[in-house]
């Protein structure tokens, strides 16, 4: 079994302006904090035309189904890595350490008329029997939930 999950973020600003925003540490630290994250590490390395990006956060599972809280505890450590070959797409690989799951994906960027879509595609997969779909359930609900705050705070940022 897996989950699919596409979602695309529109931004008022040219393809260069997201770019930017997208390897500043800085705005990836204000969408850890507009998502009240526990704690959080953010790593940002230029590679070649692209970047390594590496968020490491933790969450509190509070509002977590009875289901799966018994599967990641009171907190949940998600990290996030995004593998950028150009300035219009990477690979992204969203992982729960020491759970059994895998969110694996792609980011693209394209420009029209000075507005910039980024649009990402995951697929979320979770090995468990009998509870394995309501846990992708979950986590796409979950990653949308990301995916709007990263939106919000993005046009935020932009706007400044």
């Amino acid at each position: 079994m897996s989950r699919h999950l596409r979602h695309e973020m529109t931004y008022d600003a040219p393809l260069a302006d997201v770019w930017a925003m997208l390897a500043d540490p800085a705005f990836r630290e204000e969408v850890c904090d507009f998502q009240h994250v526990i704690r959080h590490d953010v790593t940002v390395e230029p590679r070649g035309e692209g970047m390594r990006v590496k968020i490491d956060q933790f969450h509190a599972a509070s509002g977590i189904p009875s289901f799966a809280k018994k599967f990641v505890g009171d907190e949940i450590n998600i990290v996030q890595t995004e593998n950028w070959s150009t300035h219009t797409g990477g690979d992204i690989h969203v992982e729960i350490p020491g759970k059994p799951g895998d969110m694996t994906g792609t980011a693209r960027l394209r420009e029209s008329g000075g507005v910039t879509t980024e649009t990402v595609d995951f697929t979320i997969k979770v090995g468990i029997p009998l509870v394995g779909g309501k846990i992708e359930g979950l986590i796409s609900d979950l990653l949308l939930k990301a995916l709007r705050a990263e939106q919000k705070v993005g046009r935020d940022y932009l706007s400044r």
